[in-house]
């Protein structure tokens, strides 16, 4: 694999000093997004109590699709989650209770038209799914350009200086040269600042 960076050796040299990648598969992409949607723009620490918090409120603590919409707002809130947030996770267990969920379904979508089928869930954006396709899915040809982390690791590694739509543009060139494996280096990349999502 290490021959399909060999065109790029500052790629080359942040996995050669990284850590072995640590399988993150999951079968279960409702649960992934449930825990994707909890964790939007929180701290992993914080994320992590209340998505425990209210795995806790259901039996055998796992939030089935119908529980999930006949619980009440303030037993949800009791948990920690939003007003908006119940409503995202309440989304997305509609979704899954319509059977879009399904894990033989998912798994035969192309990477971009994933991406169309759950960002019809509102609350999921392009992030989120691109996140589940790298993680839950290990899918090896993911490039998550408006991350935040690889916006700063490629800052820092390849010295790019712009920002916005420039930045995403210089980006999306030099991760050209890690086709068919973006997974695998964004992956390093983010280790390389140590900030590993989900």
């Amino acid at each position: 694999m290490m021959s399909a960076f060999a065109n790029d050796p500052i790629i080359c040299e942040i996995i050669e000093q990284g850590q072995p990648l640590k399988s993150s598969r999951s079968e279960d992409l409702y649960l992934k997004l449930l825990s994707a949607i909890i964790s939007q723009q929180l701290s992993t620490k914080v994320a992590a109590v209340i998505f425990r918090r209210f795995r806790e409120l259901f039996p055998e603590e796992y939030p089935h699709p119908q529980l999930v919409l006949e619980a009440p707002d303030d037993v949800l809130r009791g948990a920690g989650l939003s007003f908006q947030k119940i409503g995202y996770v309440r989304n997305v267990a509609a979704f899954a209770a319509d059977g879009n969920l399904k894990h033989a379904t998912i798994d035969a979508m192309e990477d971009e038209d994933l991406i169309r089928h759950l960002t019809q869930i509102k609350g999921v954006g392009r992030w989120t799914v691109e996140m589940l396709l790298m993680f839950a899915l290990e899918r090896p040809d993911v490039f998550p350009v408006d991350d935040l982390g690889i916006q700063n690791a490629m800052k820092r590694h390849y010295g790019l200086e712009t920002s916005g739509k420039a930045l995403r543009v210089q980006m999306q060139e030099i991760a050209e040269k890690w086709r068919p494996y973006r997974t695998i280096a964004s992956k390093y990349l983010w280790q390389s600042l140590d900030n590993i999502p989900g």
